[in-house]
């Protein structure tokens, strides 16, 4: 399965940076060893259904940590028995692209 997911924390006032807490988030996904890559929206993390949504839990949470609220965007593509798709959907495309 693939899924995308994007997570808000807030801060609780108007001054403070959401970055640090994006990127602690960020660093699970790179640190649980999936297949993943990160965009100006989304993180996309591809794996099982249980080790996915540990990692993404596991995210939330160090968000949560250090911010009062946390919004969680998760959109999935569950496809069972296909894996390697993360890069394999865009190469299908970017091939009809270059035809």
């Amino acid at each position: 399965m693939i899924v995308a997911f994007s997570i808000s924390p807030s801060t609780g006032d108007d001054t403070g940076s959401v970055s640090e807490a994006v990127a602690a988030a960020v660093r699970v996904v790179r640190e649980s060893g999936l297949p993943n890559e990160t965009n100006a929206m989304f993180t996309n993390i591809e794996g099982e259904w249980d080790e996915v949504m540990a990692v993404v839990k596991k995210a939330v949470d160090v968000v949560a940590a250090v911010s009062p609220r946390v919004g969680l965007v998760l959109k999935a593509d569950i496809r069972p028995g296909w894996d390697g798709q993360l890069t394999a959907k865009v190469e299908r495309v970017e091939r009809l692209l270059g035809e």
